[in-house]
């Protein structure tokens, strides 16, 4: 699901936290050594997700936050930004010659340069985090 996160809104932030669960917790956070990721460029996406981000030949960039019960891929398109909500049952991750994320029939590809390789602590908390919550709620 895909949310215009450009402004505040109650019941956008009630959703996500309905699907992937409330952010984490300050000392949650600290122990966790960060839950975002820093930003990367978009390379390739869906059909379905180009229509609603793609606008002219602009670079794109998104980053990724973890929360309990899942991943929120934030994109930002010139002066917008969109969330992407993918709950851990739904995500999968791919690499290829830069990184591919996956959920709910879409995809989302990053380039595989400087900003894909100064998250690859970040990926491997994430692939962490996923397998943690895959034994626990499927096992």
């Amino acid at each position: 699901m895909v949310l215009n996160t450009t402004y505040t809104d109650k019941d956008n932030d009630a959703l996500i936290n309905d699907l992937v669960g409330k952010p984490f917790s300050i000392w949650r956070k600290i122990k966790m050594k960060g839950i975002g990721s820093g930003r990367m460029i978009i390379d390739k996406v869906s059909p379905k997700l180009q229509r609603t981000l793609y606008n002219g030949a602009d670079l794109n960039y998104a980053n990724l936050e973890l929360r309990p019960k899942g991943v929120l891929v934030r994109i930002t398109r010139r002066l917008d930004n969109f969330t992407w909500i993918i709950p851990y049952y739904q995500l999968y991750t791919y690499k290829t010659n830069g990184l591919s994320i996956h959920g709910q029939g879409e995809f989302l590809h990053f380039r595989n340069d400087k900003f894909l390789k100064d998250n690859k602590d970040f990926i491997k908390k994430m692939n962490h985090l996923k397998m943690i919550f895959t034994k626990d709620h499927y096992i």
